[in-house]
């Protein structure tokens, strides 16, 4: 079985190697990538890792207000991962609702 460490590794892996197929619109700009929880399932087949990241919240521009004054408002996002405690394979990403 993989300890939690590598269980956390193989998360951050996967969600780096799929970054730019998240956005049709070119690459994300994801801020504060964080482990959040990590939780061995009760069977101890699987380790649930919640990773989390912030993302610019989609605003309408006020064109009174020039560029240098405005500042960027960022939204939490959490993906949680699945990950087989014995291969180290991760088997699903999902989006965690806040």
């Amino acid at each position: 079985m993989i300890d939690v460490r590598k269980a956390v590794i193989a998360a951050q892996d996967y969600f780096n190697s799929v970054q730019d197929l998240m956005s049709q619109n070119g690459p994300l700009d994801i801020q504060d990538l964080r482990l959040e929880e990590v939780e061995l399932s009760e069977d101890k087949k699987y380790w649930f890792v919640t990773i989390g990241y912030n993302l610019p919240k989609s605003a309408m521009r006020n064109p009174l207000l020039p560029e240098v004054v405005r500042t960027k408002e960022w939204e939490r996002n959490y993906k949680i991962f699945k990950i087989n405690a014995d291969t180290g394979n991760v088997e699903s990403m999902k989006i965690r609702e806040v």
